[in-house]
């Protein structure tokens, strides 16, 4: 029986609507219809959804979590002296806070090839917010551990922070994009050490009248209030990508389900993955280490007062209001430039600097030095972690989220590598070693081959020329 033509083009009608759906007719922003909707600008005024509201929650849930993360690290002299805790016992606490963030940062990156940044990101911030609140209850060495285990799985939010940010921006900005919402996310660190250090801790030292003892048991609380409440919002208020949240995308036909064991594979057996892990144990993992260390090494380096040294120490963080975004910004450039051997270039030159200037700082001797050598150090090393995501989008862009997470794990597995090192070794010994390990990770570059891309000594990037050329040739064959 023939089908009544009307009811052939009704039926057509809505299968070329179910195909071109979309949550937003029209963006306030410029878009790549090519690149899934996703934006080739940043407009850094605007909170628009999807893109821009994206990219605002995005570094604001990642800065949320590193002002969770790292609120007890300013106090750690006074609990150290309170619980009467080694030197020893209290690098064990940051090893073991780190180690909690490596299986979650592991976990996430699927989570978010399948699900989108958005929900684990606000069930994240939500979860990590309860051990926060409970830091008063620690009364040992093992509270501190277990605590900071759990505080440590909000360090995960950065795999969906770079998720995101790749979902939403173009292959034009991207560079620029994820090392901005990493960089601000980071800044939490430092304005942590300034904030509950030098700020919230005399506070309650003064509303306890002079007690340090309950104050640094009450401190955290504000801290966990706040991130529990941009769980909440993040949830409401944003999308998970340009055409709309995963659900809805694959409701419609416009997204495939996404197996998490296929994408982990995909992903982990990429070569260029495990490089960049190990490239960025070198930065990140140095940078999450002298978040943790600045405080207690100038503190006792230079005889200073609680509060003298966690103010000195926020300027490491503070560094990521701009270092990161930096170098997210030179590795796009040097994309529009030169191709991947831009990126490349740019990640390897950032490594090198980062290396030598902390080799300079563990020698300096005068604070002045010591402080300038410092924020040297810190420009360098925050932008080589802008780079290193400058160049994760192209790896693999089906399994963008496993590598995220597998590249960002590697930061924290560097870090732990360099906590259990600043345990049992002097600081100067431990910063040389950092400072080398650094620079020996640069020569890294010169065996990423990214497929379609040139790397750093040969090779070029495949244009549309080349590939209309590559399809001739297939045709000729």
């Amino acid at each position: 029986m023939t089908a009544h033509p009307f009811a052939e083009s009704m039926v057509q009608c809505l299968q070329e609507r179910e195909q071109e759906w979309k949550k937003y007719e029209d963006y306030n922003i410029e878009v790549d219809p090519d690149q899934d909707d996703k934006a080739t600008r940043i407009k850094l005024g605007s909170l628009k959804r999807p893109h821009m509201r994206a990219f605002h929650m995005s570094w604001w849930g990642f800065f949320i979590a590193f002002f969770i993360w790292f609120a007890i690290v300013p106090l750690l002299s006074e609990i150290q002296d309170d619980l009467g805790l080694t030197k020893q016992e209290i690098w064990t606490s940051y090893v073991v806070g780190v180690s909690g963030t490596i299986v979650m940062r592991f976990i996430l990156g699927p989570v978010c090839d399948e699900y989108g940044a958005r929900i684990p990101m606000a069930a994240v911030l939500c979860f990590a917010s309860i051990p926060t609140a409970c830091t008063g209850l620690v009364e040992n060495a093992s509270d501190l551990n277990t605590i900071r285990f759990f505080i440590g799985s909000a360090g995960g939010t950065f795999v969906m922070c770079q998720y995101w940010a790749s979902c939403m921006f173009a292959n034009e900005v991207v560079g620029t994009a994820n090392a901005l919402v990493g960089g601000w996310g980071n800044l939490g660190g430092g304005v942590t050490q300034l904030f509950v250090g030098a700020g919230l801790f005399p506070l309650f030292k003064m509303l306890f009248d002079g007690d340090a003892h309950k104050a640094w048991r009450y401190v955290s609380i504000i801290p966990a209030f706040v991130a529990f409440c941009t769980g909440i919002m993040i949830y409401f208020v944003s999308d998970d990508a340009p055409k709309g949240n995963y659900t809805e995308l694959k409701k419609h036909g416009q997204m495939a389900n996404v197996s998490a064991a296929a994408s982990v594979r995909q992903g982990a057996s990429n070569f260029n993955t495990w490089i960049l892990f190990l490239q960025y144990a070198a930065c990140f993992g140095v940078e999450l280490t002298m978040n943790n260390a600045t405080a207690l090494y100038f503190k006792d380096k230079f005889d200073l007062s609680t509060e003298s040294a966690a103010a000195i120490a926020s300027i490491f963080g503070f560094m990521n209001l701009f270092a990161r975004g930096l170098g997210g910004f030179l590795s796009d450039k040097g994309m529009g430039h030169m191709g991947m051997r831009g990126r490349l270039l740019a990640h390897t030159c950032f490594l090198v600097m980062g290396g030598i200037l902390l080799i300079i700082f563990a020698q300096a001797n005068n604070l002045i030095f010591a402080v300038a050598f410092m924020v040297l150090f810190s420009l360098f090393i925050q932008a080589a972690e802008g780079t290193t995501f400058g160049i994760v989008p192209y790896v693999d862009s089906s399994a963008t989220g496993v590598i995220s997470g597998v590249v960002g794990a590697g930061g924290n597995v560097g870090a732990v590598c360099f906590g259990i090192a600043l345990q049992y070794l002097e600081y100067k010994t431990a910063f040389m070693i950092m400072g080398y390990t650094i620079i020996g990770s640069s020569l890294l570059s010169l065996v990423i081959f990214i497929k379609g891309h040139s790397s750093l000594i040969w090779g070029q990037d495949k244009t549309a020329a080349n590939d209309d050329d590559d399809s001739d040739d297939v045709n000729k064959i």
